[in-house]
């Protein structure tokens, strides 16, 4: 029998030159993020969260709350990001500069593992390559890249899944026809689903996704039930792992409580407006389009009704006609995924924290099937329709490129201007931060500890408040929180420190009311014991 070159070994050993394509986009991309953040990644709440649980568990105190003063366990973040930070800290480099480095990296390989999703998909090295560079071109994406945060960490393990499960089902052939390795690549798939979901809670629908694609293109329900144990078996350990420690540590599974709170019309509007920003990287024409919503609403209609009819006609077809040929497995699966993901984040503001903001970090895990159904999509018409289609889908393309390039570009401007978020100069600068660290060994109470945390080292005490965010339901021991923390400071035992405060604000009057300032400095404010 004549041998045949092995697929996987086809997509693994590149020709030099298309090899060389690929490294050099991640390359690029890799300095792209290092350029826009000079002084380092944006810095948010969450952010710190991550970089105090890795400095926990450098020290070897466990995965802890090490920004406020009762420093619990951990249990609302998932561990892998702050794990990851915690691991290139091992090399001795502190978990805020460790981000940078791993998210800089991750920008660069997360454009070349698109690249070879859309390669393998299409069949067509132009095709991935096209798809990697989009990738760099789109500023959305450079921007979940430029902060601490744990979205691009997540996006990689999901890039990793859907390759892995492309190739569990379409598996190496052998010289005797019969296919090898499916099990193997489906145990893996689960094993990276399984790290998406340490990385986010989000990573469930990675779970549903391939549940449903398992059931739809396999052609028995032996072989429907077996594969869907098969990923299970790979995913449930480390879940079940760290529900469980959970549980041990702090008597919940992951922080999470069961209210009703339905998504609201302001939560939608913004995740428009997020979304149009995705589609028109130009500031200025972004703006005066979305004028017109209703424009972009009748983008997401199109774009949602295209890909649902294409993933339904092929998987109903497959399910009902076994005998059918398997419809491309990467598009398929990115196709279910952006449901499951969209779904799974409007379920879970519904019912598990309504403060969650339709922001890009929430949605990027959509962007990257869209961009490659994009490009599937334009090999699709270059194939079908010959000379008309290849000259509209070389239009398009460079249309979209251009106008992607000339957002990037006035992105990287911009991040490269300065620090964002809590590594922006107003932070660093900050006096009331140089006067907190010389309080050694006094309670802090502010509304800003993730701050207070990253400039002078010490957990704070937390704020009462009216509401809770999460939950959206009013606190019922928020008047006795405020008194509590007036008596602190005013029998000297704890200090006040406010950030942008409104003075104007009832709240802020009641909160006050009878204590000193002993430092103002702009909008910040801290009170203290009077002097005797």
């Amino acid at each position: 029998m004549t041998s045949r070159r092995l697929p996987l070994a086809s997509f693994l050993t590149l020709r030099h030159a298309q090899g060389v394509a690929f490294g050099l986009l991640a390359v690029i991309g890799t300095f792209l993020t290092l350029t826009a953040t000079p002084e380092g990644l944006g810095l948010s709440d969450d952010s710190i969260a991550y970089i105090a649980g890795a400095r926990s568990l450098l020290a070897g105190q466990g995965y802890r709350e090490a920004w406020l003063e009762s420093n619990q366990f951990v249990t609302h973040f998932p561990p892998a990001f702050s794990g990851t930070l915690a691991l290139v800290g091992l090399a001795g480099i502190d978990p805020v500069n460790g981000a940078r480095l791993v998210n800089t990296l991750l920008f660069g390989v997360n454009a070349a593992l698109l690249g070879l999703l859309g390669w393998r998909m299409t069949k067509s090295s132009v095709a991935g390559m096209l798809a990697a560079a989009l990738f760099i071109v789109n500023d959305s994406l450079l921007r979940v890249h430029a902060v601490a945060m744990s979205e691009p960490l997540f996006l990689f393990f999901s890039l990793l899944a859907f390759l892995s499960f492309a190739f569990a089902l379409t598996p190496i052939p052998s010289p005797d026809e019969h296919g090898r390795g499916g099990k193997g690549w489906l145990a893996l798939t689960g094993i990276l689903s399984a790290l998406a979901y340490l990385t986010r809670y989000s990573g469930l629908a990675l779970v549903a996704t391939f549940v449903v694609a398992l059931i739809l293109l396999n052609d028995t329900w032996k072989k429907r039930l077996t594969s869907v144990a098969i990923f299970l078996a790979g995913f449930l350990p480390l879940v079940i792992a760290w529900s469980v420690r959970n549980r041990l540590v702090a008597g919940n599974a992951t922080n999470r409580t069961t209210i009703w709170h339905p998504v609201t019309a302001e939560t939608l509007d913004q995740g428009l407006r997020t979304f149009s920003e995705f589609l028109v990287p130009v500031e200025e024409w972004r703006r005066e389009l979305f004028k017109t919503p209703e424009i972009f609403v009748a983008v997401i209609v199109i774009l949602s009704l295209a890909i649902l009819s294409w993933i339904m006609v092929n998987g109903l077809r497959r399910f009902f006609q076994p005998s059918t040929s398997m419809p491309e497995v990467i598009g398929f699966a990115n196709g279910l995924y952006i449901f499951g993901y969209l779904a799974s984040v409007l379920f879970s503001i519904s019912l598990f924290d309504a403060s969650t903001p339709l922001k890009v970090r929430i949605l990027a895990p959509v962007y990257l099937p869209l961009l490659l159904l994009t490009v599937h999509a334009g090999v699709w018409m270059w194939n079908r329709f010959r000379r008309a289609g290849r000259v509209i889908v070389v239009g398009l393309a460079a249309l979209v490129f251009s106008v992607s390039a000339l957002g990037q570009v006035r992105t990287v401007t911009s991040l490269a201007g300065g620090g964002t978020g809590y590594a922006s100069f107003k932070w660093y600068d900050s006096k009331v931060m140089d006067y907190l660290k010389t309080l050694d060994g006094l309670p802090i109470y502010t509304n800003e500890p993730g701050a207070v945390y990253l400039y002078t080292g010490r957990g704070c005490r937390v704020l009462p408040q009216r509401v809770d965010p999460v939950t959206g339901l009013a606190w019922d021991n928020f008047n006795e929180g405020v008194e509590n923390v007036r008596n602190e400071v005013r029998s000297g035992h704890a200090v006040l420190a406010l950030f942008d405060v409104n003075a104007q604000d009832p709240d802020y009057a009641m909160l006050t009311e009878g204590l000193y300032p002993i430092m103002k400095s702009g909008g910040d404010v801290v009170f203290y014991a009077p002097p005797p």
